[in-house]
């Protein structure tokens, strides 16, 4: 027996040698750079960061932002996902299909899209005009509300993967049997659909609050320099500013949410599976 682990962790050694020096190193140096300043460990760049107005609000509105997106990214999957899994083999597979293949388009080409339709003369603002709702284009570009349509069409196949993974493994009869106990459709998700799909929501609200918070492309098209973003904001720190202590700062702030997020989504989703 004690052989064996020896022989498996000698065949483990060197791949998790690898991914230490490559990925596990270059965090910690980064890392260090935002605590160990002018030979001394201290917080004070954290404190520095914190205590300026606009990292305040930067931060306040990046977590504000990513919560959103994935709060309706939740809505819209559990939607389409029970949707799709509902449908016949073939039809299921064709939808899948049209889920995943926004992902294989480079994240560029697809933010850029949003321009073409969100624009002062874009698609949406001409049809506004042409219906009556409004005398002016409205202003949707370079607001918050064109930065969470664009990481909302970005991230969601992601969720809608993880749930109609998760809707699949759910026992079919489960739904029907609440159905016949007299269960409203809102009761049959929260008490039986959401308890049972649980770790697919994790999977997927860890993604795409993840994601949404470390993207850049799309808050940097869509948002300008009008609505920053923590990565925007770090992009900056980084090229124009050459403020490494601060860009150290603000990566381990992204990180510290990103595993916050991940925590959170477990707590409730345990919470919800032991009632």
């Amino acid at each position: 027996m004690f052989q064996s682990r020896v022989e498996a962790m000698a065949l483990v050694l060197p791949a998790a040698l690898f991914a230490g020096l490559v990925f596990l190193l270059p965090v910690v140096v980064l890392l260090a750079q935002g605590i160990h300043i002018d030979g001394q460990w201290t917080l004070s760049a954290y404190v520095d960061f914190f205590a300026k107005p606009l990292n305040r609000t930067v931060f306040l509105r990046t977590l504000k932002l990513a919560a959103l997106v994935t709060l309706i990214a939740a809505i819209i999957g559990y939607a389409a996902a029970y949707a799709t899994v509902s449908l016949p083999p073939r039809s299921k597979g064709r939808i899948i299909g049209l889920i995943v293949l926004p992902l294989m388009i480079s994240p560029v080409a697809r933010t850029y899209a949003w321009i073409v339709l969100l624009g002062r003369t874009g698609i949406i603002n001409e049809a506004l005009v042409a219906i009556g709702l409004t005398d002016e284009p409205f202003r949707f570009l370079f607001t918050e509300t064109a930065v969470t349509i664009g990481l909302l069409q970005l991230f969601l196949p992601l969720m809608i993967i993880a749930l109609i993974s998760a809707l699949e493994n759910m026992p079919r009869d489960a739904v029907t049997a609440a159905r016949v106990l007299g269960a409203n459709w809102f009761q049959v998700f929260w008490k039986v659909i959401l308890p049972l799909t649980r770790e697919g929501l994790i999977i997927g609200g860890t993604l795409v609050f993840t994601g949404s918070m470390t993207a850049y492309i799309t808050p940097a098209i869509l948002g300008g320099s009008k609505v920053l973003m923590l990565e925007t904001l770090l992009y900056q720190r980084v090229t124009v500013a050459n403020d490494l202590v601060s860009a150290s700062v603000i990566a381990f702030i992204l990180m510290a949410m990103a595993f916050s997020a991940n925590f959170l989504l477990k707590k409730i989703a345990s919470a919800r599976g032991g009632k």
